[in-house]
This record gives C-alpha cells, sequence and structure tokens, in this order.
C-alpha cells in the first residue's frame, strides 16, 4: 500500500496536501473538519498587518477623547494585543486538539512589530510560520532588487528570532524568480510557496465602478505554477517548494509532485466541493501510485523537474506562435 508521508520545512506529514491560508482554516472548528478529511497540515488564515493597522485607524478617528498622544498608543497596543491574541487562541486550541502541523501565517508589508508577533506565535505552539508578502511595485523610480529587498530583509529579520521553520508565500511577479528563492533560501527561509493569489480589480462597464474579479481559482491556473515549481526545484536544493493555485483534484497533486514540489497547496477546491475534496484526492493519488508501482512520495517526486527529462527547454518555452503557429 502506498505510503504518502512526506517532509516540508523539515516537519513529518502523512501525506502532502496543505490546506492553504483562507477562511477554511480560521477556527478550530472548521480545522477539525478538514484534518477529518485527511489534510496533511493546515496554514492558518492570516493575520494581516494592513487590517490590524486599519482597524487602529477607525477606531482613533471615529472615537473620542483622542486628542493625547497617550490616548492613541493606547488604543493602538491594545488592539494589536487583542488581534493577536485571538490568533494565538486558535493556535493553542488547534495544536491540543489534532496531530497535524499548524502553519501560522502573517501577511505583511513591512518587517517592523511582525519580528515580535513572530515570537508570540512560536510560544503558541505553532509548528511553522508562512510570510505572505507582497507589495505592489508601482514606483517608476525604484528597480527591482529594491523590491526584492523587502522580501529578503523580512525572512531575515524573522527567520533571526524564531526557531520554527519559516516558509515565504510568493507571487509571481518577479524578473528572476529562481534568484530570489537562492536569496531567501540563503537568508533563513525554509520553504517557499507558489504562488499566492491576490485580489485582482475587474470594471463594471455598467456603474463604471471597480469590482473584484473571480476569487476562487479555476484547474487551469496550475499551468503559472507548474513551470517554476519544475525548474526552481531543479536550481535552488535547499529549500521546499509547496505548489498552490489551481490544484483541484487529485492529478493536479500528482503533477506537481512529478515537477519536484515538497507539497502542495489547496483552497478554492475545498469552498467548491467541501472538505470531501481532499478525501477524493488522496484517494486518487494512492491508486496512481498503486497503479505506477510506486512506494513512496520520494520514488517518483521531481522525477520530471527541469534536469530530469529529455529536453529541458520545453519548460522555458515561451512563445506562443513558435509552437502553437500549427493550431487552428
Amino acid at each position: 500500500m502506498a505510503n504518502l508521508e512526506t517532509k516540508y520545512l523539515g516537519l513529518t506529514l502523512k501525506n502532502p496536501i496543505i490546506v492553504s491560508s483562507s477562511g477554511l482554516t480560521n477556527s478550530v472548528e472548521k480545522i477539525g473538519k478538514l484534518a477529518d478529511a485527511g489534510a496533511g497540515a493546515v496554514v492558518l488564515k492570516s493575520l494581516f498587518e494592513e487590517q490590524i493597522n486599519h482597524e487602529i485607524n477607525s477606531i482613533i478617528y471615529k472615537g473620542e477623547g483622542f486628542d493625547y498622544p497617550e490616548a492613541a498608543d493606547y488604543v493602538k497596543g491594545y488592539t494589536r494585543d487583542n488581534s493577536v491574541a485571538d490568533y494565538l487562541k486558535v493556535i493553542k486550541e488547534a495544536k491540543a486538539k489534532y496531530d497535524i502541523p499548524i502553519i501560522a501565517s502573517i501577511n505583511c508589508f513591512s518587517s517592523d512589530e511582525w519580528v515580535d508577533f513572530a515570537q508570540q506565535i512560536e510560544k503558541a505552539g505553532a509548528d511553522a510560520l508562512e510570510l505572505n508578502v507582497f507589495v505592489l511595485n508601482t514606483d517608476k523610480n525604484s528597480g527591482s532588487e529594491d523590491y526584492e529587498n523587502l522580501y529578503v530583509e523580512i525572512v531575515s529579520n524573522v527567520s533571526k528570532v524564531v526557531n520554527i521553520p519559516v516558509s515565504v508565500k510568493l507571487g509571481l511577479y518577479f524578473s528572476n524568480l529562481v534568484n530570489v528563492v537562492n536569496r531567501l533560501s540563503v537568508s533563513g527561509a525554509k520553504g517557499v510557496v507558489m504562488f499566492n493569489r491576490f485580489y485582482e480589480p475587474d470594471i463594471d462597464i455598467n456603474k463604471l465602478a471597480l469590482t473584484s474579479a473571480e476569487i476562487l481559482s479555476s484547474p487551469a491556473d496550475m499551468r503559472r505554477t507548474l513551470r517554476w515549481v519544475a525548474i526552481t526545484s531543479d536550481k535552488v536544493h535547499n529549500i521546499d517548494i509547496s505548489a498552490s493555485t489551481g490544484v483541484h483534484d487529485g492529478a493536479a497533486v500528482i503533477k506537481q509532485l512529478l515537477a519536484g514540489a515538497a507539497t502542495v497547496q489547496t483552497c478554492s477546491a475545498i469552498y467548491k466541493n467541501g472538505p470531501k475534496v481532499l478525501t477524493q484526492m488522496l484517494n486518487e493519488l494512492k491508486q496512481w501510485m498503486d497503479e505506477k508501482g510506486y512506494a513512496s512520495i520520494n520514488d517518483f517526486r521531481g522525477l520530471m523537474n527541469y534536469s530530469r527529462i529529455e529536453n529541458p527547454a520545453i519548460y522555458e518555452r515561451a512563445q506562443f506562435m513558435k509552437y502553437f503557429s500549427s493550431y487552428e
């Protein structure tokens, strides 16, 4: 019988399927349903730096008696402490009830106070910490390195003060993704998640208003991840890759493992089909492994990454017309 056990960030997971950071993982009860369905680990819904700051500013703006700096400082501290305390409570209770790794998540765009929050998260019992970092660079006078240095700075500062492994959830928008992943590994990151799914704007042409584009992913979105998992897993050896976005069935799990991923992360598939889809994915993975004669994940992980296929240039092809000119 196929053994699905795998390693990620130095942690032992009973299988490679992780439920990614979302509203699906924001309570102990929800985590329980995911664990029962077979999740190998869960990433808690992110603690948002931006959201906490918004709550602070909203309270101060609406409040009275904040003419004194001491009063405003008190409100800032109280709001931050309570937001973090609620988050820590979920970590402690989930760790006490379930035997799967609980990975905390921080959504941040600076490296200031998150060092302290990371230490509190470690003390609460989180098995690892995923840094959800994204800064949209719209400054015409700054270069790509300025943008990338922020990621390296955050990872370096957090990794120095915690003993639990740190991973980084990345977007696709880098001029040299492989170089960025390598720099992050040197700065202390034990893993990267490819790729983050961001808010995307859309335009309502009737109301002339900005709206949100489709929130959930589709299976086709996996194409954005597969190429870079295959390339990066070969080029950077001292970091684990978790493949995210577009993982909707067992076949997607298998493809990403073949490309070199240590684990996969799924979210939209569960929103669409419920936790039972995790069980279905695992059954598909087991059946495929049995049919192919693979006893463990390590028997085939990376079997089709950049260096192990006959023509690695396939992963580098980018010119649509050159390779699809015969398509009519």
